[in-house]
């Protein structure tokens, strides 16, 4: 029996489809058919509100559904049954009117006390200092040395191949990049200095439930996060950003403080390159 071309096409896009998913699968560890897993220490308000809105809607659709489902039986049209008409009732309609209103209220008011805990909070005096600049298609990132303090970052300074940093800063000196690859230590904040060199990207990590758009001209220095948990995730750009939008992710890894001290240790410049060579001493002559 001989299967036609079409459905031989078919059954090739889908193997291929589970390849790809096969190798996404160890940058996304976690389904994505519900949730991903939280790792982030703000990700439980945001959890919490999510099931709370997704309780209260599914119980008014069912409310909802299932009295209009009874009352197209009961009062069907029959032969015999004259028709009931109804002029409403205004206690009824006051009800369903002021409870809907102290619940969005309420949502309001405890969704913008937890935006102010994750936007508008200043970050610890330990955060680490973590610069992240997107452009097409890929992922500048900066981090700061011994000294721990990254180099002045200012939007007038961006070009081709300078990604938003001030090099006459000597803060950088010691500063070390990379490119597509984020480490961040577990249980320790980190302070993200978001900017764009080109186009609009966004900041969006699943797990961390941290989205954030990066306009071009601006730099979004008040984003921070503290990871509770190790891990690999996926930094993708959440904004169309051109043609090559869908390979433009990160790999992101939250690893235990030894090992991100080892690996900041492997990638930082080294000190010959760092260091300020002291002036040569001038021979004196003596009379």
């Amino acid at each position: 029996m001989r299967i036609p071309l079409s459905r031989l096409h078919l059954l090739a896009i889908t193997l291929l489809g589970l390849a790809i998913s096969g190798a996404q699968a160890e940058i996304r560890e976690t389904s994505v058919w519900w949730l991903p897993r939280n790792v982030n220490m703000f990700g439980h308000t945001v959890d919490f509100l999510f099931y709370v809105i997704l309780i209260l809607t599914g119980v008014t659709f069912i409310g909802v559904f299932s009295v209009l489902v009874y009352f197209l039986v009961k009062y069907r049209s029959r032969p015999g049954v004259a028709a009931l008409h109804s002029h409403g009732n205004n206690t009824l309609e006051v009800v369903w009117t002021t409870i809907p209103v102290f619940i969005f209220l309420g949502l309001a008011i405890y969704g913008n006390e937890q935006w102010t805990q994750m936007r508008l909070k200043t970050p610890p005096a330990d955060a680490l200092p973590v610069a992240v600049i997107g452009e097409q298609f890929g992922w500048n990132v900066r981090y700061p040395g011994p000294d721990g303090k990254l180099a002045k970052m200012e939007a007038s300074k961006v070009n081709k191949d300078n990604p938003l940093i001030d090099s006459s800063d000597p803060a950088g000196l010691d500063d070390f990049t990379t490119y597509g690859e984020l480490v961040f230590p577990v249980n320790r904040p980190i302070r993200l200095y978001l900017g764009s060199k080109d186009v609009i990207h966004a900041f969006y990590v699943p797990e961390f439930r941290l989205y954030q758009d990066m306009v071009p001209g601006r730099i979004y220095d008040f984003v921070w996060l503290k990871a509770e948990a190790t891990g690999k995730f996926q930094l993708a750009c959440n904004q169309l950003c051109g043609q090559g939008h869908y390979k433009m992710f990160g790999k992101l890894t939250v690893s235990t403080v030894p090992e991100y001290e080892a690996w900041a240790k492997s990638k930082a410049p080294s000190p010959a390159v760092t260091a300020v060579v002291p002036p040569s001493p001038v021979a004196m002559n003596q009379k």
